[in-house]
């Protein structure tokens, strides 16, 4: 990105008018209402649009929306239909697409944007997450007046999201903030109806509780309102891709600009990239545009410092500043400098600068094995597992062992609302049910970029269980911040769609997706894998019963082996970057 003095225009910023609970009346007659934000004067500007199901009237919305007015813009927030101020009936994200309404709702409200009075004609979109899954709904529609697009913070894939497992923490914690909304339109009272009281009580009360409770289907229904039909037939279904945007990808008619971080839960947003590059228009592949940052997925804190490491001022921006400069370079044809960037813009971790590519992944990279080493006792950090890129040899020890107990799993360390971050990780290095294998100290930089993998051979005396992967870096002073995260539950090893139980102590081959990671280690630090069964609640525990995980109340130890040999080399899979 250019440095921040030239990234946008100087302007003088307008007076802002704001129209409450406009109308809108969908194809089907469900009137959805809108705030639109307008300058203050007779003339007409390119209407953004952002369709949200967290409340139009949200800070961040309204702070957002009141920024864009004052430089030029005709900004739309638009409740989803069954939210807030809209009428009809919610329909979540977690479903097929064709069961909701939102690909007509977008196409119709898109058209409708264009119409406004204030509005010239051309439109784009915003919004962060669910925001954005709506938007790429509306891309399934077509609409004739969408001008440009921008989406960040959402997955390609649901299965790129949860990996086939239920996300204990951020689902319960999600569904009863969004039940907040339905107890008040059905006039119930009993439970929060606003979502900040909503999740300050799920915090300071429900948390602790309903995290641990089993089986987890027996949670009582007045919990989660009138969503909780919506959750029990969601419980049965964390194998099912019920997103595929690739679908849409050759369906897009506009540029778009993502956005995303390091950190984001949902950084298969780069796989949106990635897609309408291989599978989009041609004559669009060169317009498309991507940024990384050093964040993690909240949108009101592309900020650099969200963890232990400050990244600095230049890795600061503001979710309105990404989508006026886009939107004054793509709509208005105002020269910013964005023309002069590479269509990837990211930051990279250890260099701690911006640096431009013109793909993803970088077609310099060369995928490096890192195998696997130990003497048979790689548990906790004090422990001698290594990684190193020569491959097992004879006469070495072959596997590692621990218990998986899963009443009591390895915590997950995160933000207090279950996103991921940057975390220091020594409350866990005493963890015996944590095998750890460090590459030794780095005597030269290494940068490593791109798609991560692990192929592990391991065996269980249970019919299921799960496995986990994390890298971390390892500054000088010792100090681990997480990099990546990745975990297979045994039964999918065929595909999300072939689910098959385990033979006990069968060896299995696995191959964990981890999320990818942009870092350049520096002379005295450290990479570090971190290999176990569970990571609590981003991901439900595995019973290792075999049993459906949702209507289950027994956990049951099991015993694990992570094996190492010649004839069974688990190993990382690294982008390793030429510099």
């Amino acid at each position: 990105m250019t440095s921040p003095d030239k990234k946008y225009p100087n302007l003088n910023l307008l007076e802002v008018s704001v129209e409450n609970n406009l109308e809108m009346v969908a194809r089907d007659g469900v009137a959805l209402r809108a705030d639109v934000y307008h300058p203050n004067d007779s003339n007409k500007y390119p209407s953004l649009v952002c369709r949200t199901p967290y409340n139009k009237m949200t800070p961040r919305y309204v702070e957002t929306a009141t920024d864009l007015a004052s430089r030029g813009y005709c900004v739309v927030v638009q409740d989803f239909r069954g939210r807030y101020a809209s009428d009809g009936n919610y329909e979540w994200m977690w479903r097929e697409r064709s069961e909701t309404h939102d690909s007509e709702d977008g196409y119709d409200t898109i058209e409708w944007a264009a119409a406004l009075g204030w509005s010239d004609g051309r439109v784009g979109t915003w919004g962060h997450s669910n925001a954005s899954w709506a938007i790429w709904m509306m891309l399934d529609s077509c609409p004739p007046s969408l001008t440009s697009t921008l989406a960040s913070g959402i997955s390609k894939n649901i299965l790129d999201i949860n990996f086939g497992i239920f996300e204990t923490g951020r689902r319960l914690e999600w569904t009863y903030m969004m039940a907040a909304d339905m107890r008040r339109r059905a006039e119930r009272i009993d439970g929060p109806t606003t979502p900040v009281e909503a999740v300050k009580r799920w915090n300071q009360v429900e948390r602790g509780k309903y995290l641990w409770w089993l089986p987890l289907g027996d949670i009582p229904d007045s919990v989660f309102s009138d969503l909780n039909d919506q959750l029990q037939s969601y419980y049965g279904a964390q194998n099912q891709e019920f997103q595929h945007f690739s679908d849409v990808h050759p369906k897009v008619q506009t540029p778009i600009f993502q956005i995303t971080g390091w950190w984001d839960r949902l950084i298969g947003t780069i796989d949106h990239y990635e897609g309408l590059i291989t599978n989009g228009r041609k004559d669009l592949r060169e317009q498309h545009r991507l940024i990384i940052g050093p964040w993690g997925h909240d949108a009101t804190q592309f900020t650099g410092k969200i963890g232990p490491i400050d990244y600095g001022p230049m890795a600061e921006t503001t979710y309105a500043d990404l989508i006026s400069r886009w939107y004054d370079f793509d709509i208005k044809g105002i020269d910013n400098g964005l023309s002069d960037e590479a269509p990837v813009q990211m930051w990279v971790i250890g260099e701690d600068k911006w640096r431009g590519e013109h793909e993803w992944p970088l077609e310099r990279t060369e995928y490096t094995p890192f195998y696997l080493h130990s003497q048979g006792g790689a548990n906790t950090v004090g422990g001698d597992g290594y990684l190193s890129i020569k491959p097992p040899m004879p006469g070495e020890s072959e596997h590692d062992k621990y218990v998986y107990d899963p009443k009591d799993p390895v915590m997950s360390l995160m933000r207090a609302d279950s996103q991921a971050a940057p975390v220091d990780q020594s409350p866990h290095d005493h963890r015996e049910d944590i095998l750890v294998y460090d590459f030794p100290v780095f005597d030269s930089e290494i940068e490593v970029t791109g798609p991560v993998s692990l192929k592990l051979w391991a065996k269980t005396d249970a019919s299921d269980t799960d496995w986990t992967a994390k890298l971390s870096i390892v500054y000088e002073d010792g100090l681990a911040v997480n990099l990546t995260y990745g975990i297979m539950r045994a039964q999918y090893r065929n595909g999300y769609q072939n689910p098959t139980l385990l033979q006990p102590d069968e060896i299995g081959e696995y191959t964990i997706k981890l999320n990818p990671i942009g870092c350049l280690f520096k002379p005295g630090q450290k990479l570090r894998l971190s290999v176990s069964s569970s990571d609590f609640p981003n991901f439900d525990r595995n019973h290792n019963t075999g049993n459906d995980y949702w209507s289950d109340a027994e956990l049951r130890v099991a015993q694990q082996t992570v094996l190492h040999s010649r004839q069974h080399p688990s190993h990382l899979l690294l982008p390793v970057i030429p510099r």
